[in-house]
Order: C-alpha cells, then structure tokens, then sequence
C-alpha cells in the first residue's frame, strides 16, 4: 500500500511539473504579447503627439500673417483716429481765431462809436468858446476874463487833437460832400465855381471818419 501511495504521488507531481511546465510557455507568449501592445502604444502616442505638434506649428505658421494684417488695419484705424482728431482741432482753432479777430473789429467799431458820440457833445462846446471869442474886441481879449477863457478853449483844443479829432479845411478847397454840407450857393470874385466861399460851423473827423459835417457856402 505504501509503494502505491508513494508511485501515486509521483504520478501526480510529474502531472503537476508537465502542467507548469506546459502552461509557462503560454504565460511567457502573453507577457511578450503585452509589451509588444504597450510599445505599440507609446509609438502611436508619440507618433499622435509628433502630427498635434506638427498641426499646432502649422495654424501658428497660418495665423501668423492673420495677426499682421490684423494689427496692421487696427494702426491704419487708430491714424485715422488721430487724423481726424487733429483736423478737428485746426478746424477749432481757425474758428477760435476768427471769433477773436471778429470779437476785437466789434470791440473796436464800438469804442470808435462811444468816442464819436462824445465828441459830438464836446464840439457844441467848442463852438460856443469860438463865437465867444470872435464877438469880442482886441481891447476885451487882453482882459483876464477873456484871456481865461481863450485859455481854457485852447486847452481843449489841444486835448481834442491828442486824440486825433481835427477840424476839416473848408473855405477855398473844393466842395466834398464827404467832408462838406452845402447849404447855400453864393456868387464870388475870389473863388471858381465848386470852390467853398465861407463855413458857415466847422466840421471835423476823428481817426479819418467824420464826426460832423462842414456846414458851407459853395460859389456858384
């Protein structure tokens, strides 16, 4: 019983020995089967990675010329900005200048009229000191009172010329109606016809414009 015992165990080791050994084979094919698939694997993903790559540097390659035409119309759009911002500007400053050009011609046209106006009402003045003057004797004119008040026309008259008021020629120039109002014809020996015989009240211009008309007589 013991011999059969011992010959059944070393049936069954060698059954065990030859099914390891017969299933080695197989599970040595199945770990080369499985490196071959993982390098398979890694060739496939760096061959994957080499095309993203590859395609990644192309659209960087493509987009390149984009983005210059791109940035190129944002300058030319900003220049135009700039331009017209400057045409803008000029135009403001032309308008600026001539509201300034127009605003002192104003000013100025006003200052002339307020200053005729005055003088207007000074030259009434003037008159009455003359006529005072001319009614008076050669004796009367030594007088102080006279010789005060041929002072103080002579003052004025002074004054008057500071500021460029001054009186028109009237007797022998020719009749300007312009300068002169005609208010009467007379016949004279002395002058030609056109030529002004007497004045009649004094005219006078202030800066080249006429404050008042020369009241004349014109010969016939």
């Amino acid at each position: 019983m013991n011999s059969e015992r011992k010959r059944v165990s070393v049936e069954e080791k060698e059954l065990d020995d030859q099914k390891v050994e017969d299933t080695n084979p197989i599970e040595a094919q199945s770990e080369e089967a499985a490196m071959e698939n993982m390098d398979s694997e890694e060739n496939l993903e760096q061959e994957t990675g080499s095309e993203s790559a590859g395609e990644t540097e192309n659209k960087k390659e493509k987009r390149k010329p984009f983005l210059g035409k791109e940035k190129k119309e944002k300058t030319n759009k900003l220049q135009e900005k700039v331009d017209e911002l400057e045409d803008k500007v000029k135009r403001q400053m032309a308008e600026f200048d001539n509201f300034r050009k127009r605003s002192e011609k104003e000013k100025s046209a006003m200052f002339e009229t307020g200053a005729k106006s005055v003088i207007e009402k000074i030259l009434p003045v003037v008159d009455n000191f003359e006529r005072g003057l001319a009614g008076l004797s050669e004796e009367d004119l030594k007088q102080p009172f006279a010789e005060g008040m041929n002072m103080v026309y002579k003052q004025l008259i002074a004054e008057l010329e500071k500021i460029e008021v001054k009186p028109i020629e009237a007797v022998g120039c020719e009749f300007n109606p312009e300068l002169h109002n005609a208010v009467m014809q007379v016949e004279s020996e002395e002058y030609e016809s056109g030529i002004i015989a007497q004045e009649l009240q004094k005219g006078y211009t202030y800066r080249e414009s006429v404050v008042r008309h020369s009241m004349v007589a014109v010969t016939v």
